[in-house]
């Protein structure tokens, strides 16, 4: 009777240990995801979740079939046909698992509490980028961050506002259009600017913003750089004479600008002491996918899956034409501009690793 009283007992306590070591492992895990309240993004059409919508600009996607492989099918104004790569990062910190536009009339304060987009599809640094098509500059985003700044301390209160905003993760990702829509288009800033020059001139508002997103109270930050945009479709089309093979003096422009960035981020973490950022550098796997796409599990990346995927993106982008793919995942590109949302994904399951490594 003795030996099986005890071994009830030894099962009851082995099964409290169970049951405490359960708790407390939910407990770490909570507190682990925790560590980043929210996911805060400015930038471009690469991670643009709708904002343009309530912009008057032809430069929207709010139409089939973009969105056509987001959940409901529904087309959010996102540059893809499905998620972007701030939805697959907030989820890997257990966020949340699509970032809403903050322009968008269906969301508010509750819903951007934890994580919130300010970025416009074809605004650059410059500008004078975001003029071409008359989106969102870079200096409006950060307007439209103090905004979100006060209607969130009057949602939860100064003090837990403030937590939210210093332990917030902050995605930055931008500058491609300033090359090829602005440089590379119009006279103007070549006429002012050597490429390197401008490169320069663009990292000196990078900068400047990364300075006042600090002043903010931004702490934990992670900025993104140029693909290979000599290898987007669009530049694949143009380049006639190249036998539309990837442009390559616009891929090295690319890559020094990166270094240059790079270098940058490294300045900012000495100058700033609170700030913690790094870098997201998308080029390696970006172009590893476009040389060795079968390798990905894709059979076209010089073309994308919209219409004739030469050079359509945006009202180009005709759910009508019967040229457009039926099964994206084939596709390295979405539309002549943008990624198919498996690129998305394995792009950022590339970053994810080191975000969660410096911030989770």
């Amino acid at each position: 009777m003795g030996s099986y009283c005890n071994s009830i007992i030894m099962y009851i306590a082995y099964s409290t240990w169970l049951l405490l070591t359960h708790i407390l492992l939910n407990i770490i895990v909570v507190s682990e995801a925790k560590k980043v309240p929210a996911v805060i993004v400015f930038g471009d059409s690469s991670v643009d979740s709708g904002n343009n919508n309530q912009k008057a600009t032809v430069l929207k996607s709010n139409f089939r079939p973009y969105g056509r492989d987001f959940e409901g099918g529904h087309p959010t104004g996102r540059f893809c046909n499905g998620r972007v790569p701030p939805d697959f990062i907030a989820e890997a910190f257990g966020v949340k698992s699509g970032i809403p536009a903050y322009l968008d009339p269906a969301y508010s304060i509750k819903d951007f509490a934890t994580g919130v987009c300010f970025a416009s599809a074809g605004t650059g640094y410059d500008n004078a980028t975001a003029a071409v098509l008359n989106v969102v500059p870079l200096w409006k985003e950060l307007e439209y961050f103090k905004e979100y700044q006060a209607k969130l301390r009057a949602y939860v209160g100064v003090e837990k506002a403030n937590e939210i905003i210093s332990e917030a993760l902050y995605l930055m990702s931008l500058g491609t259009n300033d090359f090829l829509e602005n440089y590379y288009i119009f006279p103007t800033r070549r006429f002012h600017y050597t490429v390197s020059q401008y490169q320069d001139f663009l990292l000196g508002i990078a900068e400047n913003f990364v300075k006042e997103l600090y002043a903010l109270g931004a702490r934990k930050l992670s900025i993104t750089g140029l693909i290979p945009m000599g290898c987007l479709p669009l530049e694949r089309a143009t380049d006639i004479l190249g036998h539309h093979a990837c442009n390559e003096e616009y891929n090295n422009v690319a890559l020094e600008f990166n270094n240059k960035l790079d270098r940058l981020i490294s300045k900012l973490n000495r100058n700033l002491p609170q700030l913690n950022a790094v870098s997201a550098n998308a080029y390696d796997i970006v172009k590893d996918i476009i040389t060795r796409p079968s390798a990905y599990g894709y059979e076209v990346a010089e073309k994308a899956c919209c219409s004739t995927g030469t050079f359509e993106m945006s009202y180009l982008c005709s759910d009508k034409n019967p040229l457009t793919c039926t099964d994206a995942n084939k596709y390295v590109f979405w539309d002549a501009f943008h990624p198919t949302e498996k690129t998305n994904r394995i792009v950022s399951n590339y970053l994810i690793p080191k975000l969660l490594a410096t911030f989770g």
